[in-house]
């Protein structure tokens, strides 16, 4: 298929380029960009980008699927569509599934039905134990071989030192990145909201930062001795960022992500018995949420991602104590990043683009993340002025749990091309 996208503004990282002009795609590879392109034959779709950024196509390093198993939340088939519609080309699909993603043939599964259904690119990340126990490791070569972009043990930590510090080393050895949930469960102690002056007007248990921190610094501490490339998931304290801040600075192999649940809200946001807004991490302060702004203000953190966790209804409807942690963001990390960053001068719309497309993957050792003559065609297209208001009922993922229904937002994906395919474009 021959695609001219017109008079966008392309924003590449990989050049730093910034410029408006037009990109020529054909046969799934970028042919022409920049300037006024004329093809020699004419294009089977012309897109006019006018007043939008043209970027990479997005990839999320962080995301709940729930296939197998938990299919009534998330499949592969809805959460690829739920990512084409909110710009992403590449999703990471995290292991915490039923049964657990711990050897080579459930990575092959979910490969071969996202290669015959998904829109969009979907990657498979292993386990690193056996049923995320704890106990003992998973099959990590052999799910390497199967094609794991990384090694997560997300919706927990590894307790035993011992055992993560072996997993850590055969990654370092295959040149896997680590993908690390960072929560020592000795500390949660029944907690699920943070651990502030508003959980306890509210009578809930309460989640310390340093239940976040002391995993935080252990990790550095394993990466820096095996040689594992670490990548910290969804951060949310102020003593994260500095953490992080002291490993770059020491030129160590360390990345960092924050979600826009973390960067949009702090506790005080909250609405009581509203279990949308039970996430975990939770919902931090305000100077934490200051100083994840600042971490990405100024590269100390390299990714955005959205830990896109969907659940039911039934489940959320529990209350705040019994229902499960976690919100839908693929559909929303767009607008959120769009209105919360670029728009009040947190980032430059370049800086969104590494962010969401360029870093993730650098970090996963991918050849996606760039515009450039040759590269594959994956793109995406935002109207950062379009306004509307954040519609969950109208989410093409399962999951409605967000606490951002009825918000008002920037920030429009006007069309997604996966491939030199349009896998999305707004009506």
């Amino acid at each position: 298929m021959k695609i001219l996208i017109q008079k966008g503004r392309i924003l590449n990282p990989s050049d730093q380029t910034d410029e408006v002009g037009d990109i020529y795609m054909e046969d799934g590879v970028i042919k022409e960009k920049g300037g006024t392109i004329t093809p020699e034959e004419t294009p089977d779709k012309v897109i006019s980008a006018e007043g939008c950024y043209v970027m990479p196509g997005l990839i999320d390093l962080h995301v709940h699927l729930r296939d197998p198993g938990l299919t009534h939340k998330e499949d592969v088939l809805t959460g690829a569509r739920a990512a084409a519609r909110g710009g992403f080309t590449t999703i990471l699909a995290m292991p915490n599934t039923k049964p657990v993603i711990d050897c080579a043939d459930r990575v092959e599964y979910v490969h071969n039905k996202a290669r015959e259904l998904a829109p969009v690119h979907v990657l498979q990340i292993g386990a690193v134990t056996k049923q995320q126990k704890g106990e003992e490791l998973a099959d990590i070569e052999g799910m390497i071989q199967a094609g794991i972009p990384a090694i997560s043990e997300d919706g927990k930590s590894v307790m035993n030192m011992k055992l993560y510090r072996e997993a850590m080393e055969i990654a370092a050895k295959h040149d896997i990145p680590v993908f690390a949930h960072c929560e020592d469960q000795n500390m949660v102690n029944g907690g699920c909201v943070n651990e502030d002056e508003h959980s306890r007007e509210l009578g809930l248990p309460g989640i310390t930062n340093s239940v976040e921190d002391v995993i935080v610094a252990r990790d550095i501490v394993l990466a820096k001795e095996t040689g594992a490339r670490l990548h910290l998931c969804h951060c949310s304290t102020k003593d994260s960022v500095c953490m992080i801040q002291l490993a770059k600075e020491e030129n160590l192999p360390v990345t960092g992500e924050v979600c826009p649940h973390h960067f949009t809200l702090t506790s005080d946001d909250m609405v009581p018995g509203d279990t949308n807004y039970k996430m975990n991490p939770p919902l931090r302060t305000k100077e934490d949420k200051d100083a994840l702004l600042k971490g990405l203000k100024e590269d100390i953190f390299d990714v955005i991602s959205t830990d896109h966790a969907p659940h039911t209804r039934e489940e959320k409807q529990k209350t705040m104590t019994e229902a499960p942690f976690g919100i839908v963001g693929l559909e929303t990390a767009v607008a959120l990043t769009v209105t919360e960053l670029v728009d009040k001068g947190v980032i430059t719309p370049m800086q969104m683009a590494e962010k969401m497309s360029y870093n993730p993957a650098r970090i996963i050792g991918s050849d996606r993340g760039r515009l450039e003559v040759g590269s594959p065609a994956d793109i995406t297209i935002i109207d950062p002025e379009a306004e509307y208001v954040i519609d969950s009922m109208s989410f093409l993922s399962k999951g409605k749990n967000t606490p951002f229904d009825g918000r008002k937002v920037k920030g429009l994906v006007k069309a997604t091309i996966c491939d030199g395919k349009v896998v999305y474009q707004q009506d």
